[in-house]
């Protein structure tokens, strides 16, 4: 018999923390053959990811996927074997009750948020005992064997280096988005939050002897596009200016956001699940972090950089370091591109070997999987 787990998920950034639970049960179905039920509280961000999904549905089937309105007013429903609350979302009451009355009583794991932070490695794994008598235990995605890894499916870094090859399905795939690349052009996609100091970036590139194709998903970062061009910027729209052209493309799937990651020489990303899809994607990136109160989001930045630039010489780790942290801050950030470009051949090999060497680890699912069964 199939064993049975919920996943719930509050959406807070829109799409990066239903991206990863939607990416998450997927998984868990097709690889490890478990009856999983999504519960998200936002149907509408969900159907974005899933385009054939309807936002009205209480409850729906996705490629295996049982996926279910978060009703705000509970009813009763089975208990599963386990049950993952992702993010520090809250279960609803009624829910722990069930947990509880339920024997044998359900594993109960708060997956959180992806970080590099050393004290990471310490919390993973460790239970937290409830006042109601359940047992909950903290589960984080990292970069470390002593974390729960990154979410990756089976044979994707092997059908992702196979897509790169192939020049003829990159042609396909581009046009079917409506996107005819320019000759000799920089190819970058750019999924980010609002920036204040996005056209200093852009000022650079228009002035670049290069050519520059930027594709923008349909976004936040349309707003800041639209005041540096000066003019109105929507949904399969192409704009030029000097060296660097806009194009704006519909918010695709998630299967379809990877071929264009894949498609793409630079990715400049935000949140958790396209941070991790373009470090698979192993091409040069830029990690536009969820900006938090008071700044709590620098000192995870920094974590990361700090393990990303390992194997970088100085001067390019420098570089790297230096366009990111001026990004994240919305500061002006043209002479930190120029000096990454200096180093632009070492920042290629060094994406695919990061991706290689994080490649080699236990995956998220399986991970959850394997606590799971230790949990029996």
């Amino acid at each position: 018999m199939k064993a049975s787990w919920d996943i719930f998920c509050s959406v807070v950034d829109n799409y990066g923390d239903a991206g990863v639970t939607w990416r998450l049960a997927r998984q868990l179905v097709a690889e490890h053959g478990l009856q999983v039920r999504l519960w998200t509280d936002d149907l509408s961000a969900f159907a974005r990811l899933c385009p054939d999904a309807d936002p009205a549905a209480v409850q729906q089937r996705h490629e295996g996927v049982s996926v279910c309105q978060w009703p705000v007013q509970w009813t009763d429903t089975v208990v599963p074997d386990a049950v993952i609350e992702a993010f520090a979302c809250r279960l609803p009451p009624l829910y722990t009750e069930a947990m509880l009355q339920r024997s044998p009583r359900p594993l109960w794991v708060n997956l959180d948020y992806l970080s590099a932070e050393e004290w990471v490695s310490g919390c993973h794994g460790l239970p937290s005992p409830q006042s109601n008598g359940l047992k909950k235990f903290f589960f984080f995605p990292g970069f470390s064997d002593a974390t729960g890894g990154l979410l990756r499916e089976r044979g994707l870094v092997e059908r992702r280096q196979a897509f790169q090859c192939d020049e003829v399905a990159q042609r396909v795939f581009l046009r079917g988005l409506g996107i005819e690349p320019l000759d000799d052009a920089r190819l970058v996609s750019v999924f980010a939050y609002e920036n204040p100091g996005l056209g200093s970036w852009l000022d650079v590139l228009a002035n670049d002897e290069r050519p520059t194709h930027m594709l923008v998903p349909d976004g936040r970062i349309l707003g800041d596009l639209q005041r540096w061009l000066g003019s109105e910027l929507s949904v399969g729209m192409t704009r030029t200016r000097g060296a660097l052209t806009v194009q704006v493309l519909p918010f695709v799937s998630q299967a379809q956001y990877d071929l264009l990651l894949w498609s793409c020489d630079f990715n400049v990303v935000r949140g958790e699940d396209s941070f991790v899809r373009a470090q698979w994607a192993g091409r040069p990136m830029l990690w536009h972090i969820y900006q938090q109160e008071d700044d709590a989001h620098l000192p995870k930045l920094e974590a990361f950089l700090a393990l990303y630039v390992d194997g970088l010489t100085p001067p390019a780790g420098q570089a790297l370091s230096r366009l990111w942290q001026g990004w994240s801050v919305g500061g002006n950030i043209a002479e930190d591109w120029k000096a990454l470009m200096m180093h632009w051949p070492e920042i290629e090999r060094h994406a695919e070997r990061w991706c290689l060497q994080h490649a080699a680890r236990t995956d998220l699912a399986t991970a959850l999987v394997q606590f799971y069964g230790n949990s029996l």
